[in-house]
């Protein structure tokens, strides 16, 4: 089964102009653009771009005071290599260039927020609203451009601004899907951010968001491994099926599934429908192996397992 790929083109251009030259903020718009049709041609199907984090936005962040200026990794290049040349961001300015590369390959324009809060203080701030109201207008000229596109977002938000956000969004951007990194709804819980984001997800979603980026619990303080990898992505599916619940009357059949296994005591079907049954299969052989129909949370006590004895298993049909 084959899976959509999406790639940060300006990573690549940026490594090999420092290969090439010496800096990375020696590579030119022609090598930016290169690099980008040529992960179009190789079947890319979505490119993520910092195309509205142009020299206006970098003077709001200059004047606003922010308490983290700038915590996009690709952001902040795209912003040095501005800076340098004393030049607008090429991906803004050669927009209809980028449009027409999309075009040709049937690529999927994915337009990244280079100033999204990387902070509760920082959340819907000047910078970061500003950008929102560029991309709304990058949104309707890939649009008449006859490119797809998505916008992404927002980063660092407290819970009471998550659905103003992705309203927002939504208004500006004409209805433009959104694919949200997180978002992160504290920034107390290094080790635990993957935890912090399905919380910021599931809530995003529910507001209207429709594409969520897992987050693994070492956001912010390494490179993830494998294991923590596979655990941002399983917390993201849980953010991403909670949210289904309150949009879709469809998905509530694979809860209500699992509700009729475990008043059956059906261990075989329960793990099977759990969102991860590879984890729940091995902690159920590793702590409840020897407690029969029921688990070791309660043992002979199961509330299910007694209470069926006395209401009978017709008392809810399944």
């Amino acid at each position: 089964m084959t899976r959509p790929v999406g790639t940060l083109p300006l990573y690549q251009a940026l490594t090999e102009a420092r290969r090439r030259s010496g800096a990375a903020v020696r590579m030119t718009v022609d090598d930016l653009f290169a690099v980008i049709e040529k992960q179009a041609a190789d079947g890319v199907d979505f490119l993520a771009l910092h195309c509205a984090t142009n020299r206006q936005t970098v003077e709001s962040a200059r004047r606003s005071g922010r308490t983290d200026h700038l915590v996009s990794y690709g952001g902040s290049h795209l912003v040095g290599w501005m800076v340098y040349h004393e030049r607008e961001n090429p991906l803004y300015e050669y927009f209809d260039r980028l449009l027409a590369i999309c075009r040709q390959y049937d690529v999927t324009l994915s337009l990244a927020d280079g100033w999204r809060p990387g902070c509760m203080a920082d959340s819907l701030d000047v910078p970061q609203i500003q950008e929102m109201v560029i991309l709304g207008e990058l949104v309707q000229q890939a649009r008449a451009a006859g490119v797809q596109v998505m916008v992404k977002g927002p980063g660092h938000v407290p819970l009471t601004q998550i659905r103003s956000t992705v309203t927002l969004q939504k208004r500006l951007c004409t209805g433009a899907p959104y694919f949200v990194f997180g978002p992160l709804v504290t920034d107390l819980a290094p080790g635990y951010d993957h935890v912090n984001a399905a919380i910021g997800g599931a809530v995003s979603a529910w507001a209207g968001a429709d594409f969520l980026c897992y987050v693994t619990a070492v956001e912010h303080l390494r490179l993830p491994d494998r294991q923590e990898v596979r655990e941002g992505v399983v917390a993201a599916r849980i953010a991403a099926h909670a949210a289904d619940l309150t949009r879709n009357p469809a998905a509530w059949q694979w809860d209500y599934d699992m509700s009729c296994a475990r008043k059956a005591l059906d261990w075989q079907k329960q793990l099977a429908l759990a969102i991860d049954p590879e984890r729940a299969t091995s902690l159920r052989q590793a702590r409840s192996a020897d407690s029969g129909d029921t688990c070791a949370m309660c043992g002979k006590f199961c509330a299910m397992k007694v209470v069926a004895q006395y209401l009978g298993k017709e008392a809810a049909v399944c």
